[in-house]
């Protein structure tokens, strides 16, 4: 597709966002189960056409970053990337949460230090200018992101233009996969969401609260 306003064309691109294998206590590395998850989430891409694989700084992202690329088929580039971090997205103000539940996420941002609530924005804003949007060009791109909860929550809450503070309602487990397509001339749309056909039913549902397991 071509833009009228600029002539330049654009193609649709295909995000992959997982979120990292279960990590170890210390955060430091993955449990085993951590690894076997990532893994099989590389089994599952290998034969996407990726043009790169992100991943967050944090060890846990990147070393599931590497074992995913490991399972590839293709040699794709492998990018650390300070926008795939860890981090809270948005902080909301009081007025923006439904009053049942304001007490409940503002005391859950409240544990985090003050400069983290502050620069997170910054880094989510950053995420949306490079990770979204339809691809420059006339080929579809697809690009894998390595990430964590958070920004997954992030860039799903986005392309369903729901409120900023909604990233807060979404989970996502461990080695999940999500899929966000990007068209020209149509909003984005969710294919996958949460998806975790490829690992097996011990493997399931790591990383989030008991609760809302199913």
């Amino acid at each position: 597709m071509t833009t009228a306003r600029t002539g330049a064309k654009t193609a649709p691109r295909f995000l992959y966002l997982a979120r990292h294998g279960e990590a170890s206590p210390d955060e430091t590395d993955l449990t085993e189960r951590g690894r076997r998850q990532a893994a099989l989430l590389g089994e599952r891409l290998r034969d996407v056409p990726l043009s790169a694989v992100h991943h967050g700084p944090l060890p846990r992202a990147a070393l599931t970053a590497r074992l995913v690329h490991a399972q590839l088929r293709q040699d794709v580039p492998l990018r650390a990337a300070e926008e795939a971090g860890d981090y809270v997205p948005y902080v909301p103000g009081r007025a923006e949460l439904p009053e049942e539940s304001a007490d409940r996420f503002l005391g859950f941002l409240g544990q985090f230090p003050e400069d983290e609530r502050t620069r997170g924005p910054q880094l989510a804003d950053a995420a949306l200018a490079r990770f979204t949007g339809v691809a420059a060009g006339d080929e579809p791109r697809h690009e894998l992101v390595v990430t964590h909860a958070f920004l997954v929550a992030w860039l799903v809450r986005d392309a369903l233009d729901a409120p900023a503070w909604r990233w807060m309602s979404l989970q996502h487990a461990n080695a999940a996969l999500t899929v966000i397509r990007y068209t020209p001339g149509r909003p984005a749309a969710l294919l996958v969401v949460n998806d975790m056909g490829h690992l097996p039913a011990d493997l399931h549902w790591t990383g989030f609260p008991p609760g809302l397991r199913l």
